[in-house]
């Protein structure tokens, strides 16, 4: 079975656990493969922790999960130096981000300084406890989980830092009709939960994550892709555009969805596919603006002010 096969697998025994959500489920193997974090979103009761949970079994990987609450501290999430009695020394105890999959639940219920613990290892791939560096394994993967902020009391909202570093924010909404009947009928007698396998080793991930840096982008991708970062900026209605992290992490989501259909170039409409999911938890919008649109109403606007160029990507080959 070819490694191609193995991430095809792992969807459709996803697919069964969480039914409905198949582009959420496309969108995870995207970021996975692309080295991104994930920021779940939408109302409570729409699976958004169950499929992270689910996610990370159907890898063969470690995973590790904090609830978060106003009263979890930082070194609750890296971890801490603490003197053991029995040695009488000092010893490090690293925390839940030593994982491959980190289960960041509620993440907007964390105090502003609880949520920062996070920022060097999303970025980084390591955690500094007390003036010691400890680097993460690869993969290692972030998927937080939150409710909408306008919808909660006692919650504190992600900073822009905190928000650029997630590749995706996935709105999940509420199913369909056809498919919750088919979530009663699948959750009547047994969760298939219970009954997942990984299909995915470790080794094939990293694998894997090196071979999406080769898929390769024409001059027209290129060129398509810095215009909409361009437009975000010079938008009047912009106060924060696309940083260029955010133009980067666009690149690699676009590399990774590219791969995972059998191609190595990208097309423009890979682009456009992937640009709401990539931009919009990173615009912010004049005071002005926000009273009238909301971010994701500006991305579409903007979408719809640059022309999708013709399809160039082939050429790439």
């Amino acid at each position: 079975m070819s490694n191609i096969e193995k991430i095809e697998q792992a969807k459709q025994a996803l697919k069964e656990v969480i039914i409905g959500k198949d582009e959420a489920i496309d969108l995870l193997f995207v970021a996975l493969l692309a080295q991104g974090h994930v920021l779940l979103e939408s109302v409570p009761g729409t699976g958004k922790t169950k499929l992270a949970k689910s996610f990370a079994k159907v890898m063969d990987s470690t995973f590790s999960r904090v609830q978060f609450t106003p009263d979890v501290l930082p070194s609750d999430v890296t971890g801490i130096r603490y003197f053991n009695l029995k040695t009488q020394e000092f010893e490090l105890r690293i925390g839940p981000v030593l994982a491959n999959v980190l289960l960041a639940d509620e993440i907007n219920r964390a105090t502003p300084k609880t949520q920062s613990s996070l920022l060097e290892v999303m970025e980084e791939h390591q955690a500094t406890i007390d003036g010691e560096t400890v680097a993460i394994d690869s993969p290692f993967m972030v998927i937080a989980t939150q409710n909408p902020v306008e919808n909660n009391y006692g919650t504190f909202p992600l900073p822009e830092a905190q928000l650029d570093r997630f590749l995706f924010k996935i709105d999940l909404g509420y199913p369909a009709l056809t498919e919750e009947k088919k979530i009663l009928r699948t959750y009547q007698s047994n969760d298939p939960y219970q009954e997942m396998q990984p299909c995915l080793q470790r080794d094939t991930i990293t694998d894997l994550q090196d071979e999406v840096r080769q898929v390769r982008l024409s001059d027209v991708v290129t060129d398509y892709m810095l215009q909409l970062v361009h437009a975000t900026r010079e938008h009047e209605s912009v106060e924060l555009g696309i940083s260029p992290r955010g133009m980067l992490a666009l690149m690699r989501a676009c590399q990774a969805k590219a791969f995972l259909l059998g191609r190595d170039y990208v097309t423009p409409e890979d682009v456009k596919q992937l640009a709401p999911y990539v931009f919009e938890h990173r615009l912010i919008l004049s005071m002005e603006a926000s009273m009238q649109k909301t971010a994701a109403a500006m991305v579409k606007e903007i979408l719809a002010i640059i022309p999708v160029p013709v399809e160039e990507g082939a050429t790439a080959r």
